[in-house]
């Protein structure tokens, strides 16, 4: 029992560490939950950045940080601190398209030069 226990202890720690945010770097972090029923399919399409994934239902500490009203909602962070935010509207539809997002990101990446 005390090994399953640990077992259980490990997986859900690796889940949660897997949804922290780098400090380092140029990161688009979408904040997301299965609830929405929508997420933000030009990811992958991003240049010059990292992506990272986060589902507030289960990690509610990020959620509160980031100060998350409503999903989908995309951040971006360089170095840590936040750049820019993309919100998703009340119906939880993010308008946000590829090319806005895209040009904030070469915009943070001209004002580090």
């Amino acid at each position: 029992m005390k090994k399953l226990l640990l077992i259980l202890f490990l997986l859900v720690s690796f889940v949660v560490k897997s949804q922290d945010i780098p400090g380092e770097g140029l990161i688009v972090v979408e904040f997301n939950a299965p609830f929405s029923g929508t997420k933000c399919d030009f990811l992958g399409e991003l240049t010059d950045c990292d992506i990272v994934k986060i589902d507030i239902s289960k990690n509610k500490t990020a959620q509160k940080t980031h100060k998350i009203a409503v999903v989908p909602t995309l951040i971006i962070f360089y170095d840590g601190e936040e750049k820019g935010r993309f919100q998703a509207n009340i119906m939880m539809q993010l308008e946000t398209t590829k090319d806005e997002v895209q040009e904030k990101i070469e915009e943070i990446i001209m004002e580090d030069f």
